[in-house]
């Protein structure tokens, strides 16, 4: 007679006689879930840290809230922005160039909540306020099944060819510049949140299709994808520590609980076989003795972390588990040592003989042995001879609360942007060449510390018409006057008066300088239109400083002295931040606008507005302007010429003359009579008898290469008058 033997292995099949037998003759139950080929692999850490855009590239189910790259699906060309500066005479021009590129990333698919922070290149794109630290437009597509195409994407493929990747989730960027990324489109990994809070693993295998009975591990996050759902069942099973079961379909149970009571019959054919009731234990080295386990941590921006767990005694073997979860230190850390305590105590192998009435019991079932202390789970499930042979491991406790560290972090830095804080002014004369155009000097920063750039426009004719201009330079110490400095001398340090101010933000400092650090330049700023020095800087909290030992009229702005009100502009004059752009000489007499755009800006932009006066490419006033009568009747006027270049008296010499020829106008208007101009070569001239016949006024300005300077007046009473 013919003795049928039917077996099960793995503990993962079984039910009723029928389902046993027929499980067992072939029937597959989940293949890709029960049945794990040799070489298949699971999820890997590795495949949520690197974006792609290869073709059949698999996109994960996401789960609570994880940190993953995503597959980009949709992107344009770069797209060049040009910008040219300088080119007046004696300087060649500068292009610069931008770029920026749009693009589609896919992130989960199955639907998301929203997304969170997003690193570029490891560092913070998107803080967690939802700040950006780089301009774009941006959109995301939650993965439902009624969403429609995204409007930029069917604008360039076509309405009709533009997909709406219903059920997937996909984040939109138009526009991202990409200055900061070396000009390439960046690595991008996401914050996104699919599900509120914690998910526990059996609500993740119920929705890819496996059951779960019981309390399974709460992980933050979770990947599901891999090569087969069988990978993902098992990675999520190792997690909770647990085993699948079959019931009219796999269910994944676990730990201690309810448990089959059994007692070994011992048959006379297994008695003579030596089967009936047997215990085996194989060698200690056999099991793993140390286990180490790589998780995303969120407390360290979901970074890989590890946890090692280790069992004294012998052996040498290493296990490393990968769990493409979201977990804390803690957790990590307790189904560690739980993986390890598994391997350990499934050495121990009971084999269990009954009679056929027992055929019920399935392979994956809790049993209780007779005389065997603990918990067990059947391994194995023959029947031969009408005889069922249970072989059953040892079931270890569950995952106990452990304390462990994460380690050291090392978040990227969020530091938020705010909005752009703008000013805009002629640029006044300085150390350096000569200029024979206008030039504007834009210097801007932000109302937060993480504030890098913004994009800039112009416009000479009111607004009609915008020309881009680039971008800012460095961040600029700026801020607006709170109590202005009102009068004071021009040619002496000034210590009576004080002005404050408040800086864009609190991080914003300045600092005192000595007098051989202020007469090498230091601490030269513009407030409202005079450009001034300061010796002492006060701070008073909260961003506001007060400003005393001030060097006043700086550069040829005495005449702007005492003209400044609360709001006007503070910078401080920095080449590193400072914008400049020159202006045609058309210019002069117009008002330059000024529109820049940052990243924390939103759909709002700073505006500002200089009055372009060709300050710099005229000479100073004339000082010292002075009459003196000789005798005769006559009167001689006297002053000193000043330059726009060699403002540091260093050489006991005169100043360069800085203009290609030295000339004079004077507007002699007296009280009675018409009004003459003369126009002289020399620093003097020589007014008649009839010019003082009534009380005269003088009005002095030097002739300049490219127009008038600013003028100094003298008022004269008639001769003879007091």
């Amino acid at each position: 007679m013919a003795t049928l033997v039917l077996t099960v292995a793995g503990g993962l099949i079984g039910g009723p006689v029928g389902a046993a037998i027929g499980s067992a003759a072939g029937n597959v139950i989940d293949r890709e879930v029960l049945f794990k080929p040799k070489g298949r692999e699971g999820p890997r850490l590795s495949e949520l840290k690197l974006q792609t855009s290869a073709y059949g590239t698999q996109i994960p189910k996401l789960f609570g809230t994880m940190r993953v790259a995503g597959s980009v699906i949709w992107a344009t060309d770069l797209i060049e922005h040009r910008s040219t500066s300088g080119g007046g005479k004696g300087r060649a021009s500068t292009t610069s160039y931008s770029y920026t590129a749009s693009f589609a990333v896919a992130l989960s698919m199955r639907p998301i909540l929203g997304i969170g922070r997003i690193w570029a290149d490891g560092k913070l794109l998107r803080g967690a306020a939802g700040d950006w630290k780089a301009r774009t437009g941006f959109r995301v597509h939650p993965g439902s099944e009624e969403q429609t195409p995204d409007p930029l994407i069917a604008a360039a493929e076509g309405a009709g060819a533009a997909p709406a990747h219903r059920g997937i989730a996909y984040a939109v960027f138009e526009d991202l510049e990409l200055g900061d990324f070396g000009n390439r489109i960046p690595s991008l990994t996401f914050e996104v949140t699919a599900d509120a809070g914690p998910v526990e693993a059996g609500a993740i295998l119920r929705e890819i299709g496996i059951g779960c009975s019981e309390a399974t591990a709460a992980l933050d996050g979770f990947s599901a994808h891999g090569a087969s759902v069988r990978a993902v069942a098992e990675t999520l099973a190792g997690a909770s520590g647990g085993w699948f079961l079959s019931d009219g379909g796999p269910t994944l149970i676990g730990g201690p609980g309810a448990a089959v009571a059994l007692e070994d019959k011992g048959t006379r054919a297994h008695a003579r076989e030596g089967a009936g009731a047997k215990r085996a234990i194989a060698a200690a080295d056999s099991a793993p003795r140390t286990l180490t386990l790589t998780y995303y941590d969120p407390a360290r921006d979901y970074q890989a972390g590890i946890q090692r767990a280790a069992r004294p005694g012998a052996g040498n073997r290493e296990a490393r588990l990968e769990l493409p979860a979201a977990i804390g230190a803690n957790a990590a850390k307790g189904i560690a040592e739980a993986a390890l305590a598994r391997f350990d105590s499934e050495r121990e192998r009971r084999g269990v003989a009954l009679g056929w009435d027992r055929l019920g019991i399935r392979p994956g079932e809790r049993v209780t042995i007779a005389g065997a202390p603990g918990l067990w789970r059947v391994d194995r499930w023959s029947l031969e001879g009408m005889v069922v042979t249970l072989d059953c491991v040892a079931v270890s406790p569950g995952a106990r609360p452990v304390a462990a560290s994460a380690g050291r972090v090392l978040a990227a830095t969020d530091i938020a942007i705010g909005s752009t804080r703008l000013h805009a002014f002629e640029l006044p004369m300085l150390d350096e060449p000569l200029s024979s155009v206008s030039r504007l000097a834009i210097a801007a920063a932000g109302s937060a510390p993480g504030w890098r750039s913004a994009a800039l426009l112009t416009s000479l004719d009111g607004g009609a018409r915008w020309a881009e201009a680039g971008g800012t330079a460095a961040p600029a110490v700026l801020g607006t006057i709170l109590v202005p400095p009102g009068d004071g001398p021009a040619g002496i340090e000034d210590l009576q008066a004080s002005i404050v101010i408040e800086l864009a933000h609190d991080a914003m400092v300045l600092e005192d300088a000595s007098f051989a650090a202020l007469d090498a330049g230091a601490n030269l700023a513009i407030a409202g239109d005079e450009l001034i020095q300061f010796g002492r800087a006060e701070s008073l909290g909260d961003g506001i400083w007060r400003l005393t030992r001030l060097w006043r009229g700086r550069r040829g702005s005495e005449g702007a002295i005492g003209t400044q009100a609360g709001g006007d502009r503070f910078v401080l004059i920095d080449a590193d931040t400072l914008a400049v752009r020159d202006l045609p000489l058309s210019a002069i007499g117009a008002s330059a606008l000024v529109l820049a755009q940052g990243a924390g800006d939103g759909s709002e932009s700073a505006v500002a507005d200089a009055l372009i006066t060709g300050v710099a490419l005229v000479p100073p006033s004339p000082v010292h302007f002075a009459a003196a009568e000789t005798g005769e009747g006559e009167t001689q006027l006297t002053w000193v010429r000043r330059s726009r270049s060699g403002w540091r008296w260093i050489d006991g010499m005169d100043a360069p003359m800085g203009e290609e020829a030295e000339r004079y106008q004077l507007r002699i208007a007296p009280e009675e009579g018409p009004e003459r101009f003369e126009e002289v070569t020399e620093a003097s001239f020589l007014l008649s008898p009839a010019d003082r016949a009534a009380a005269v006024t003088i009005t002095l300005r030097q002739i300049g290469s490219h127009g008038l300077s600013p003028p100094a007046t003298l008022t004269l009473s008639a001769i003879g008058e007091v």
